[in-house]
């Protein structure tokens, strides 16, 4: 007999692997590009005559690289849209989802703006102000740096913490998501310490290794409830 009832119904949305893997990949190729193209990235806090020096002189890499970092927030907004939905159909009712949307809309508006300034510092005449290009630079930094990993611990930590309750993915992937999820948080730090600055690619190369690993592990129906997980969701 075919179950008609109204879940099983409901749309389950796009595959949350498949985007994941496309978010990461454009981020992989924009950071490939980047290096490739320019052999290195002044520091944030460089000299404004040096930042503006490595604009002009690797504009069509610097280009290339917002490009495909823009095409990376696309799929990252979809896919936290995405997962918000799954859990929803899951039946977490906690604040999670909602946290975790917070974040990833987060992220990917600010990585998309960061793409915007970038390919414009990139796009503008050779004889560019130094001091407004460093400033942009560095607005560049904080938007798709600081701004990107912070919003990507929240949207960890929304599929973290319900999945670590109510078991919905292996125990060791979610306490991997909430120590990624608090690094990402801790980041923001960064803009005063310079040394934190080492968290960034930590959040965002683990942090995208690990969506790809949860979204294909979250299942997409409620595993059937026994007294463990019963008594863990009362809980919370």
């Amino acid at each position: 007999m075919t179950d008609s009832s109204p879940a099983s119904r409901r749309p389950g949305g796009p595959p949350l692997g498949p985007l994941a893997i496309v978010a990461f990949a454009l981020t992989i190729a924009g950071v490939v590009v980047l290096l490739v193209g320019t052999g290195s990235v002044p520091a944030p806090f460089a000299s404004a005559a040096d930042v503006a020096s490595w604009y002009t002189a690797h504009a069509l890499p610097i280009r290339i690289a917002a490009t495909l970092q823009l095409g990376a927030a696309v799929p990252l907004g979809i896919l936290a849209a995405s997962i918000y939905a799954r859990q929803l159909r899951l039946g977490v009712r906690v604040p999670g989802p909602v946290i975790g949307l917070y974040g990833g809309i987060g992220a990917s508006l600010l990585l998309l703006v960061s793409a915007l300034v970038t390919w414009a510092l990139a796009s503008g005449p050779d004889a560019a102000d130094p001091g407004s290009a460093a400033t942009l630079g560095r607005l560049a930094f904080g938007l798709g740096g600081v701004g990107y990993a912070v919003g990507m611990g929240l949207l960890i930590a929304g599929i973290a913490v319900p999945a670590f309750i109510l078991r919905l993915i292996p125990r060791w992937l979610a306490l991997a998501g909430l120590v990624l999820a608090a690094v990402g948080e801790l980041s923001f730090l960064s803009l005063v310490i310079d040394p934190l600055q080492a968290l960034l690619p930590i959040v965002r190369f683990g942090g995208g290794a690990w969506l790809i690993a949860a979204t294909f592990l979250l299942p997409r129906d409620r595993p059937r409830r026994g007294p463990r997980t019963a008594a863990a969701e009362d809980a919370s």
